[in-house]
């Protein structure tokens, strides 16, 4: 096992239970991922987050 550095120990214990990433989904980061290869499901994306979006109303 790799020591933690002492810094990065109390910047974890300043932290809290927060943690490192918020626990929120963001729904804006799925839109450019490596797998929308083509213009189409590249441009789907923003489509159907809208559709996510207008349904939650």
């Amino acid at each position: 096992m790799i020591p933690v550095p002492a810094d990065q120990r109390a910047h974890r214990l300043r932290r809290g239970s927060r943690g490192g990433r918020p626990p929120a989904f963001d729904r804006e980061r799925g839109i450019a991922t490596r797998y929308e290869k083509t213009a189409t499901i590249y441009l789907a994306g923003p489509h159907v987050t809208g559709i996510f979006r207008w349904s939650a109303r």
